[in-house]
Parts: C-alpha cells; structure tokens; sequence
C-alpha cells in the first residue's frame, strides 16, 4: 500500500467528468493534483470556471504540455477528454506514468469495430493491449497489477453490474433487453439542440437505436465474465433529469428461480463489492446521485427474470470509478476518497 502522496494530472479538467475528478480528488487523502488542463481555460483558476470548488483550491487551469515526456513526476494521469484525443497523448507520456482513459478510445479490442461505433481510426494499436478494463467489480484483480486502465462507460457500467451475476452463473438462455435511461450531464457540458434544458426538461424519447458505442464494450466484457452467445438488443433513452442512469435489464434462465434465489445470487456475487447494494422493489437515481453506488433490485417470475440498476452517470459512470481504478492500482482501498454520501431529498 502507497503512503505517499499520489502526483495526478487530469487531462481536461473543463468538463463535467473533469469537474467531479477535481471534486473528488481534492478530498482524497492519498491524492496530489500537480497539474489540470483545459485549453481553452489555461490561466484561470479551478475555482472560477467550476463554482462548487470555489475556496477549495488554489489549482489552475493549463495548457497540456507540448512534450509529454517532461511529466516524469507524475504517478497517474487521467484522460477527461473528448473520444480521440488520448489515442494520440497517451503514447508519448514517460512509461513510469499509469493511466486512467475516461473516453472510449481504449475499451474496445478490435480497431475494425472501433472505427464502426466510433467513426474514428485507431492509431494505438501496440497500446491497446496493455490496456485493462476497469470495471472493478469484475476485474478487480487484473485492475491491480494494471499500469492502463480503460474506464468503463456509463451505461456500460449500469449495465454489466447488471448482467454479469447471471452471466457469470451460466442460468441465462435466450435474447437479453436492456432499456435504458440517462440525464443530461452525459452529453457533456457544451450545450447541443437535444441536451439544451428548455428543449429536455419536459420530453422523453430515444437515441442511437442498434447503434450506441457502448454496446460492444457491453459484449466484449460479458464475454469476458462468462458465456454470452444470446441476441442482445440494447436502448438507450434521454431522461429530463441533469444526472442518473436507469437501467431495466430483462432475461430468461435455463432455472426456475424466485425472487429469493435471485436476491442470494446476486447478493453473494457482489458480497465484496461495496460501492454495489442490493435494494429492495427498485432503485431509483435520487438514492445514488453524487455517489459511487450502484443500487440493484433483481425480481424473478420463474424463468423471466427484471433487474433494475442505477448510478450516478457522472461518478459511478466516470470519475468515481476512475478514482477507484486508481486506489486498486495503487494498492490503497478502493473505497479511500469515495464513501461520498448522496442527498435526501
């Protein structure tokens, strides 16, 4: 275990993920930030673009280095950036700096599939392979050993944490549908015609049907659990709330189950993963808004088998997680800096 501070750069610190890295980090116990960049912010201070931190730091914003090599200092560097900016930074960083990729450019394996989700080439191909994904919950021990770590998506996270005690488990049969939901702050904090508030608040409807990138970084890591052969159809939804995902997951299993076998499988599977509670009835956002939970509800009717989840998009989809990789990466314990209690009401 590291006694020693940790020496962080966040790379895009302007945005919303880089915001709630900044929030979080600022009172972790292990944590160091010498550098935060935000081009278009360099010079101000941390304080005056994100108001909530006001008074807590004297850190301001920078231009990213031009050399990248001068950061032999640093332990770990995370990536808060638009997808595709850290395909062309992560390789000129020193090889003593771990990292942490909050975008998408390191989660999926095959480049061809890559460049379908994300209409991007992938020019990193000898670094994808040193990359781990870093779903703790089931990777945990790979995440350990791991100088890369490809944070998971939000509603990747939603959703494996729902899927993988039935997966792993080899019950499940048939197609799997997942119906999902997310606030605003996952399109970013630059304001677009489909996330702007006037035109949000009071609608609802569907986004990228077949075609959302998270789907196969949802496959790749299913395959990776267990055996997943099934039909997997996948939908994402625009809620009119600024944070929180929902996610409602329906499958069928090989077994009969009740409602209390469904309770005990994945209350074993997740028995030594604290950021994940098993709730009664259904989740709801307001429970895990501004933490790093996921809440679960799972209800069986014989073979048809419902489980709700939800996490904040912002921290359990992003830098919370990303600051749990870095305390098991690390060695400290992946809850240090993140027992972040949500609100009520």
């Amino acid at each position: 275990m590291t006694t020693d501070k940790i020496k962080i750069a966040v790379f895009g610190g302007s945005g919303y993920g880089g915001s709630e890295l900044l929030r979080i980090l600022l009172a972790h116990p292990n944590a160091e930030i010498a550098l935060v960049t935000a081009n278009e912010h360099a010079g101000k201070a941390v304080g005056a673009v994100h108001k909530n931190l006001f008074g807590l730091t004297d850190l301001q914003f920078e231009r990213a280095p031009e050399d990248l090599s001068t950061l032999e200092t640093i332990d770990v560097a995370f990536f808060a950036l638009p997808h595709g900016q850290a395909l062309s930074l992560i390789p000129n960083l020193p090889e003593n700096v771990k990292v942490v990729d909050l975008s998408g450019d390191f989660r999926i394996n095959d480049k061809d599939v890559f460049k379908q989700f994300y209409k991007l080439e992938h020019t990193a191909d000898e670094l994808q392979s040193k990359f781990v994904y870093g779903l703790a919950e089931t990777n945990r021990e790979a995440i350990k050993s791991a100088n890369y770590v490809a944070n998971p998506g939000c509603f990747a996270t939603a959703t494996l944490l729902a899927l993988a005690p039935v997966v792993k488990s080899g019950l499940l049969t048939g197609k799997v549908i997942v119906d999902a939901k997310t606030g605003s702050s996952g399109s970013g904090a630059k304001a677009a015609a489909n996330t702007h508030h006037p035109q949000r608040m009071t609608s609802f409807y569907a986004y990228k049907p077949f075609q959302h990138q998270h789907v196969p970084e949802i496959e790749q890591h299913l395959r990776e659990i267990g055996e997943f052969p099934h039909d997997f159809i996948f939908m994402t939804h625009s809620l009119p709330v600024a944070r929180g995902i929902f996610a409602s997951v329906y499958l069928e299993t090989t077994n009969l189950l009740t409602n209390e076998d469904v309770k005990n499988l994945y209350e074993l599977f997740y028995k030594d993963s604290f950021f994940v509670r098993i709730v009664e009835n259904s989740p709801d956002i307001n429970w895990v808004k501004t933490t790093n939970f996921c809440d679960i509800a799972a209800h069986s009717n014989g073979k048809q088998i419902v489980v709700f989840s939800a996490i904040d998009n912002l921290v359990k989809g992003a830098s919370g997680q990303a600051v749990q990789n870095m305390n098991l990466m690390f060695g400290l314990d992946e809850t240090t800096g993140l027992r972040l209690v949500g609100t009520n009401p």
